[in-house]
């Protein structure tokens, strides 16, 4: 009996190890834990793309880990990261010790995901940024690999090259204005809000802006939640601005682009606006939003690769609007986490890091590379520029998002021109051409 009971106890503790050697063995499913602010369009862009990225996995069977085949279940916590950081800090950590996650998607609000990326590094659990552009999120796995190399970016590119491609489209918009309206070096107005992630686009459009041929005319910072933005309208009226470079990620984008609408302030609007990415823009603005131009990843129409099609009509046929970039929660789990997770054959975080910071793969807004810092460390941030991530510049022309560019964009002098499918003309506001055409 006491040999019985001896080796029942030996076998008990051997399932015991192995349960704890192979936790894919022991479970069902794959748990995701998709954080953001969920009360509002950047959070639900998260929730919706997570949903879609759910229902395909599930679809084909599911995910294969060695030889098991586990289902992917996603959930969902609100950050409610535009009011509170602890709030934010408070979901991360639920995430993981109460829902048991064995990954993270999403995060938007840059002060926000730099404190839950610290909670999800102590516990070892991969974080996959959709949403924050702060480059000290990937600057960090360069300086501490070791506690940081579980994060990941999955979109934007940071905020160093959203500030590139945004001059990009400036110097374009620029170059438009002095071909059509005669005006050979346009005034600048920076309006941007006043969020951490600004501050380094600011700094670097205050440098660039000079040696775009363009003259700087002043910098405004209202709130993100500014609901009357007509002080920092006039002040930039007054100071002559051609063109106003706009920053935003907020509810302020909707805002300033109404009363500017309404007063019809003679400059145009390029740069980055968050909520003119979304279908809603246009009603939000009560129809003051034309001719509007901002960056984004997604246009009705445009297509950068085969898979860019598919995704967008998925996503309109479901949720009813174009996806804004935040439902790259969708992609970074697709085609990022989950191929690697096959490949390796484990959710083991540490095998996984491995794998993942090695691959290059096709994403419906381009392909992505992870890339290294000056001194060949790891940075786990996302490569830019031709053949990789690019981003869209749209235009609100008359109700309608239209992609217009690249348009015949060279990146450099002997590099190919890049136009994607479905691209249109940049339009100048018509009342910016009656007060300075032919002056």
């Amino acid at each position: 009996m006491k040999r019985n009971r001896l080796s029942w106890t030996v076998l008990l503790a051997a399932c015991l190890v192995m349960a704890m050697s192979f936790p894919a063995l022991a479970r069902d499913t794959v748990k995701i834990g998709v954080i953001g602010p969920m009360n509002f369009m950047q959070g639900k862009g998260h929730w919706n793309g997570a949903a879609m990225a759910e229902e395909e996995i599930n679809g084909r069977g599911g995910i294969r880990v060695g030889d098991k085949t586990l289902k992917l279940e996603m959930i969902k916590a609100d950050s409610n990261e535009f009011l509170s950081i602890t709030d934010a800090t408070n979901a991360m950590e639920r995430l993981i010790t109460h829902d048991k996650v064995d990954f993270v998607v999403g995060g938007f609000r840059s002060e926000a995901v730099l404190a839950m990326q610290d909670i999800a590094m102590d516990y070892k659990k991969i974080f996959i940024g959709c949403g924050a552009a702060h480059p000290e999120l990937c600057t960090r796995v360069a300086k501490d690999y070791d506690t940081y190399k579980y994060w990941f970016r999955g979109t934007p590119f940071n905020s160093r090259f959203l500030a590139r491609t945004s001059f990009i489209h400036l110097a374009t918009v620029a170059g438009i204005l002095r071909h059509v309206l005669k005006i050979q070096k346009p005034k600048v107005a920076i309006v941007g809000e006043k969020q951490v992630w600004v501050d380094p686009m600011v700094a670097a459009s205050k440098a660039t802006i000079p040696k775009l041929g363009l003259e700087l005319v002043g910098v405004w910072r209202p709130s993100q939640t500014a609901t009357d933005v007509t002080a920092e309208l006039s002040a930039v009226q007054s100071a002559g601005a051609h063109i106003i470079f706009t920053i935003f990620s907020a509810s302020v984008g909707i805002t300033f682009a109404r009363q500017a609408g309404e007063l019809q302030v003679p400059a145009v609007q390029v740069g980055i606006n968050v909520e003119a990415q979304k279908d809603g823009f246009w009603r939000a603005t009560q129809e003051k939003g034309n001719y509007v131009m901002t960056m984004n990843t997604y246009c009705r129409g445009v297509e950068v690769n085969e898979l860019t099609k598919p995704f967008v009509e998925t996503y309109l046929k479901r949720f009813g609007e174009v996806p804004t970039y935040t439902a790259d929660t969708y992609s970074s789990t697709v085609y990022g986490l989950i191929p690697a997770i096959e490949k390796a054959g484990t959710l083991d975080s540490d095998k996984l890091v491995a794998v993942m910071e090695n691959r290059e793969f096709k994403v419906p807004s381009g392909k992505v590379k992870y890339i290294k810092d000056d001194q060949g460390r790891p940075l786990h941030d996302l490569a830019w520029g031709p053949g990789y991530l690019t981003s869209l510049g749209v235009q609100w022309q008359d109700g309608e998002l239209k992609a217009v560019w690249p348009n015949r964009w060279k990146a450099g002098k002997d590099a190919p021109a890049i136009t994607y499918k479905g691209i249109v003309p940049y339009k100048i506001p018509p009342w910016v051409l009656a007060k300075y055409k032919g002056k």
